[in-house]
């Protein structure tokens, strides 16, 4: 959710003040997102890298996540949305990680969309933590080496569960991906707008949508081996 910071500098106001704004992006979305019946919306909200930012601006971020959490409750409850997140969270302020972890635990009987917050995530983090645990149970032997295979490494995963995603959307113009599932993203859609996160709203999200619809997805194959499979 890329854009917000440099937004507020441009208008000569202070970043957190992006940040803020961003907010509402995130209700628009996950509203839209909710009612189109997608199965998982990840958002990534805060990076391993994102811990190196100037402190005051880390500690609104913070603020700004637990307000969220707190405000956004009968939001999400009521679109029926399971919240959960992704990454290390041991170094989030303990109000924070506790309004996280109790929203979880409201939401965990909703039945609709995955709302996935990524926070303190990193990608490369997470398959190390991944092949750390499979290499300990290879250690201890109650996993076979040879039995190994991608499903192994995906069960691993903060996104255990999850569909891996079909889109990836780039806010703020930015071209990589960030350190962002680096592993779920193989063979993914991306789609890449200049619009900040803090104007990127439902109408551009269906933009996106309709983009995305557009395209082949060939999987490594040709396209005349799609048409003719179709």
């Amino acid at each position: 959710m890329d854009g917000n910071g440099r937004w507020a500098e441009s208008q000569g106001l202070a970043r957190v003040a992006g940040h803020a704004r961003g907010v509402d992006s995130v209700r628009a979305v996950t509203r839209a997102c909710a009612r189109l019946g997608v199965e998982a919306l990840s958002l990534y909200s805060f990076s391993t890298e994102n811990w190196g930012r100037p402190g005051a601006e880390v500690e609104a971020l913070m603020e700004l996540l637990r307000h969220y959490l707190l405000a956004e409750r009968d939001e999400i409850l009521g679109n029926d949305i399971r919240l959960m997140h992704s990454g290390d969270i041991s170094q989030l302020p303990d109000p924070v990680r506790d309004a996280l972890h109790a929203l979880e635990e409201e939401s965990s009987g909703c039945n609709g969309m995955w709302l996935n917050l990524a926070l303190s995530y990193g990608s490369r983090q997470e398959l190390l933590r991944a092949f750390r645990r499979l290499a300990a149970e290879v250690v201890d032997g109650s996993l076979d080496i040879d039995s190994l295979s991608e499903q192994s490494i995906s069960d691993k995963l903060y996104t255990a569960g999850l569909p891996d995603p079909d889109l990836l959307i780039r806010s703020g113009g930015e071209m990589r991906v960030s350190n962002f599932l680096i592993w779920q993203l193989a063979y993914r859609e991306l789609y890449i707008t200049e619009i900040p996160w803090l104007e990127f709203g439902e109408a551009e999200l269906m933009a996106a949508i309709d983009e995305f619809n557009k395209r082949q997805r060939r999987y490594g194959l040709t396209g005349g081996q799609i048409e003719d499979a179709q």
